[in-house]
């Protein structure tokens, strides 16, 4: 790495450090050379890529900045061929060769061209926060929310379906984001994180044609909820791969009440859905594999010392046969019971809800293990059934139609 000499003078940083923040926080529809209006800065995510980490690659195949928050010094950087060791160490954050005694350092590549760390690549900047011994450090993606969109759309729904879908899940995808920045994001360091956990981020990777018009087909359009006082507000436009045949109340896995987000029947999942995708199978798992997997994710269930038993305590149930466990029981080898919501109990237990893929299943309790069989639908089931709206697309249904029939109260307004 060439030795880095700042870019401004000290009479010249407040404009300096303004540019390089407004910079990164424009929103834009780069895909299809579409440009979004300026000064909407609170529509910049903040994308957890990773934490905890003490080294890094990085690649920028240009020139570049970087800029240290507490220093507020700007650094132009000239390209450098290969990639580039990034690390953590007790005198502060190093590039190259580079030391910053700084706690928080960005990386700004020019325009919209990528930077890639440890072999993905994303656009906008990259923010590198040690903690507070030096010890670590947690990757941030700053990047406008339609360019995000870009890198989340083909990650939750193939690229190939049509388009009105595609529209559809561009808008409850924005729509989720914002809730969540909104809700969460003033209490911690990033907005969302990069896996299901939230939504997933793939970065450039993700970006297709298809989806990208998809975005920009979209442009600033969210979904919103009336409230009593009259306000449309944003909610959390939850979404999932299969409901199995009625989406679920959110109020029932995630505790928020809304009418948007109460359930409908949905008769359009079945039709396109291979049987072996919308049933799925018979899986079990070691009562000890069981307890430990609670016991790690909620430690105040280690009063049971081991899970003996997982009843269902309460249940929706529809009148086209279908049934999904709602909140569960666990009974303890010592006689004690504890209460969960049964979506925390399938992913505390199946982190990667590939195996246990809903609750919408029956549970037999074995001498030693747990049966979850005649399982049906994948995912939590609230919102937007997506193999659902793939049906309604296919049937000349717009994503205005499937977007009012999944979230039956809300209505779509355009932030700019």
């Amino acid at each position: 790495m060439t030795v880095l000499k700042p870019n401004f003078r000290l009479s010249e940083l407040v404009a300096g450090v303004f540019f390089i923040l407004i910079a990164a926080c424009a929103p834009n529809g780069r895909a299809s050379g579409q440009t979004v209006e300026q000064g909407h800065n609170q529509y910049t995510i903040r994308v957890l890529l990773d934490n905890d980490i003490t080294k890094a690659k990085l690649k920028i195949d240009t020139q570049y900045q970087l800029f240290d928050t507490e220093s507020a010094r700007v650094f132009d950087v000239a390209k450098t061929d290969g990639t580039i060791d990034i690390a953590i160490g007790p005198n502060g954050i190093k590039i190259g060769e580079q030391v910053f005694q700084t706690k928080r350092l960005i990386v700004q590549p020019p325009d919209d061209l990528p930077f890639t760390i440890d072999k993905r690549s994303y656009r906008g900047n990259l923010e590198l926060i040690a903690d507070s011994n030096n010890k670590s450090m947690t990757a941030i993606n700053n990047v406008p929310i339609e360019t995000y969109l870009a890198g989340v759309i083909s990650a939750e729904m193939p690229s190939y379906w049509d388009i009105e879908a595609l529209k559809s899940q561009a808008i409850a995808a924005r729509t989720y984001c914002l809730y969540i920045k909104n809700r969460f994001g003033g209490n911690r360091l990033w907005d969302v994180k990069a896996t299901q956990a939230n939504q997933v981020y793939r970065g450039v990777a993700a970006e297709t044609v298809r989806t990208d018009r998809a975005v920009n087909d979209t442009l600033g359009m969210v979904l919103c909820n009336q409230t009593d006082s009259g306000e449309c507000q944003i909610f959390g436009a939850y979404y999932s791969s299969i409901c199995g045949g009625h989406t679920e109340n959110a109020k029932n896995i995630f505790g928020e009440s809304c009418t948007a987000l109460e359930g409908v029947a949905c008769p359009y999942c079945s039709q396109l859905t291979r049987p072996s995708l919308f049933y799925w199978p018979m899986v079990t798992f070691s009562k000890n594999d069981i307890s430990e997997n609670l016991f790690d994710r909620y430690p105040n269930l280690k009063s049971l010392e081991r899970i003996e038993k997982i009843e269902p305590r309460k249940e929706s149930i529809y009148n086209n046969n279908f049934k999904r466990i709602t909140s569960v029981t666990f009974v303890g080898v010592n006689g004690k019971t504890a209460t969960l919501r049964a979506e925390d109990m399938r992913l505390a237990i199946d982190p990667t809800g590939m195996k246990i893929q809903s609750t919408s299943c029956v549970i037999i309790n074995l001498n030693d293990e747990i049966m979850f069989l005649a399982g049906r639908g994948f995912g939590h089931g609230a919102g937007l059934c997506q193999y659902g709206a793939r049906e309604m697309a296919r049937r000349g249904k717009d994503a205005q139609e499937i977007l009012s029939f999944y979230y039956p109260t809300s209505r779509i307004k355009t932030l700019y």
